[in-house]
């Protein structure tokens, strides 16, 4: 009696940051060999691995509920452990005699190390190994100088990055997947309690949908709605201007080669300018840009990129930090923006960096009090985007704005959020007066002054403005 496809050895699939079905290399090659698939997902709790703050963890909760399901349509069922990852594939890849593990790459510190000692195992065992890049549109270390060290700007990286892109073949989703004889013991997603309970602070969160469905969604609503005027209405967070897609990329629940052909789709269809479109791939060149950034610095998130900075005088204010976190600052645009973070696990990207600049400048506070304060707070916090961006605005990250440039949160204001549409939203004290609503923490022009002052005593001065 011929052997059925459920009792052939499986493949197991091991999803990370790829919460998707189409476009997942992973998954393809899986399926195209014909043998069961088993999805797995981890909860890693390896020693030394960066976990998801708390809003990435609301949002992986409701990711792998839409996953689960979207593979349940499809035949399969997800696999959920939580641990130490590679003790956990490498048993379950024994557990039951699985032909190959396929995984997407995740580009994090230390990841690559711990994978390759664990693809070198699994191969020793006789388990095929394949890896591939779902994530990224070039992966770090695949764009040099001319002499063949990494970038440091992001002009002459992007510049040379952009005629490097080749977007590769469309990765369907699968019509259906064999599932194997028996499926493995999976923890029920509900007991991990990755949802906030008592208080539940995630009832402003209903602005999302994450979920492979929800990229798709945000990516035609930005498309429709946002594209054509994406180089203006970016910077106005009054109103829907960005792409808002940073979560859905971060997760893995939509790719940059699927937003790349997107692009390239609304330019045939003459929906946006060349202009327009170069504007916004210029964006997620920054993200690719401090990816690479990230794999020759893997502690971006606790030393400054120019060391120089790793000496600064940095004041300790745990009252001013406080009242930076509440957005209580008594400046609107600064106490408009923490609270929409608060409140939605999300902020504006002009305003992300006003407030950054103010905790950074205004009170002197050091970045990685930001970074990891947005590390907790954000959806889409990211181990590149997230320090890479504080360090930006700090002016010790690569390619940094000076530390000499210090925002004015009041003109600021003034500039991109001038009816104040944006801060009396989030800050509705004032169109009641201002009642309760505090005054300024400290003076802008003081701070600057102290500012200032405090960046001669570096080693290496940048100068003054």
């Amino acid at each position: 009696m011929k052997n059925s496809p459920a009792d052939a050895a499986p493949i197991i699939v091991w999803f990370r940051r790829d919460l998707r079905l189409a476009d997942n290399p992973a998954l393809f090659a899986a399926v195209r060999t014909g043998r069961p698939v088993i999805p797995l997902y981890i909860l890693d709790e390896t020693p030394g691995v960066r976990p998801p703050g708390a809003a990435g963890l609301w949002w992986l909760d409701k990711s792998l509920a839409r996953l689960g399901e979207a593979l349940a349509d499809k035949g399969g069922q997800l696999i959920l452990r939580r641990g130490e990852a590679a003790e956990i594939v490498g048993k379950l890849a024994a557990d039951c005699a699985a032909a190959g593990v396929y995984w997407n790459r995740l580009y994090a510190p230390d990841a690559d190390a711990r994978d390759d000692a664990l693809a070198a195992d699994l191969q020793r065992n006789g388990v095929e190994v394949q890896r591939f890049n779902a994530s990224l549109l070039a992966e770090p270390g695949a764009v040099r100088t001319k002499a063949g060290g990494p970038f440091s700007v992001f002009t002459p990286y992007w510049r040379t990055a952009r005629t490097q892109v080749e977007i590769g073949e469309i990765h369907r989703a699968p019509a259906r997947l064999t599932p194997p004889a028996r499926h493995p013991q999976s923890d029920d997603l509900a007991a991990w309690k990755l949802h906030p309970r008592k208080p539940d602070w995630s009832k402003g969160f209903d602005i999302w949908t994450p979920g492979e469905e929800g990229a798709k969604a945000q990516l035609g609503l930005f498309l429709d709605d946002a594209l054509a005027h994406y180089p203006i209405g970016r910077d106005l967070p009054a109103i829907e201007g960005s792409s808002r897609l940073s979560p859905y990329l971060h997760w893995g629940e939509i790719g940059p080669q699927q937003v790349w052909r997107s692009l390239d789709g609304a330019l045939e269809r003459d929906e946006a300018t060349d202009a327009t479109v170069e504007k916004f791939r210029a964006e997620l060149g920054w993200r690719e840009f401090n990816h690479h950034i990230l794999a020759t610095h893997p502690d971006l998130a606790t030393k400054s990129f120019k060391p120089a900075y790793d000496h600064f005088p940095w004041r300790k204010d745990a009252a001013g930090l406080a009242a930076w976190r509440a957005g209580r600052t008594g400046y609107p645009l600064v106490d408009a923006g923490m609270r929409q973070l608060w409140a939605t696990g999300w902020m504006h990207n002009r305003v992300r960096m006003v407030v950054g600049s103010f905790l950074i400048k205004h009170l002197l506070i050091d970045w990685r009090e930001g970074e990891r304060w947005f590390w907790d707070t954000l959806v889409d916090a990211d181990e590149a985007n997230n320090p890479a961006n504080w360090q930006w605005v700090a002016g010790s990250g690569a390619d940094a704005q000076p530390f000499f440039r210090i925002f004015n949160p009041t003109s600021q204001a003034e500039r991109y959020d001038a009816k104040q549409a944006y801060i009396r939203r989030w800050v509705p004290e004032l169109a009641r007066g201002g009642v309760g609503y505090p005054k300024p923490i400290v003076d802008h022009a003081e701070a600057r002054a102290r500012a200032l002052a405090a960046l001669k005593a570096l080693p290496q001065q940048e100068g003054a403005a």
